[in-house]
């Protein structure tokens, strides 16, 4: 789900496609994306050795340890583009503003969070030329929650 107001138009990313793109200011530690609809999980494995289930790789996100959904009817949530100084922070499924938004930004994230560990991403950063490439469980988890902890220190949401 998307909570704030948003709208799918051409990504700014060279290469990207289409983005998604705020409608409406967001602030800085908010929550701009949040999951529902998730049906079920599947451990990676499972995810490559069903015939039926490779086919939709392209369309699946590492959710948290060896586990990935797949969304093969491409919702909105999957116009979020990859970035490495991105606009919102993947964590545990969660995406949350990394500073203030104002209406008309595009959101992303970094993709290294979604990957199976040590996979490359089929195209590169745009912005640097780097690699994309799976972290760990280990390290994605430590890293998103060290980043949303400074990230909430550094706000006061209101409740």
């Amino acid at each position: 789900m998307i909570v704030p107001r948003y709208r799918i138009a051409r990504s700014g990313i060279p290469g990207a496609g289409q983005g998604l793109f705020l409608e409406q200011d967001v602030a800085a530690g908010q929550i701009v994306t949040a999951p529902d609809a998730i049906e079920r999980t599947y451990r990676y494995d499972e995810l490559v050795s069903s015939p039926e289930l490779s086919a939709q790789l392209y369309a699946s996100a590492r959710w948290f340890e060896d586990r990935y959904t797949v969304s093969p009817d491409w919702p909105d949530e999957c116009y979020v583009n990859h970035s490495f100084d991105p606009t919102g922070l993947w964590h545990l499924g969660f995406v949350f503003a990394t500073r203030d938004l104002p209406a008309g930004t595009e959101i992303t994230v970094d993709y290294r969070h979604l990957l199976p560990p040590g996979e490359e991403e089929a195209f590169v950063d745009a912005a640097t030329g780097r690699p994309i490439v799976g972290l760990s469980w280990l390290d994605s988890l430590t890293e998103s929650t060290r980043a949303l902890a400074d990230l909430l220190a550094g706000t006061r949401l209101a409740c």
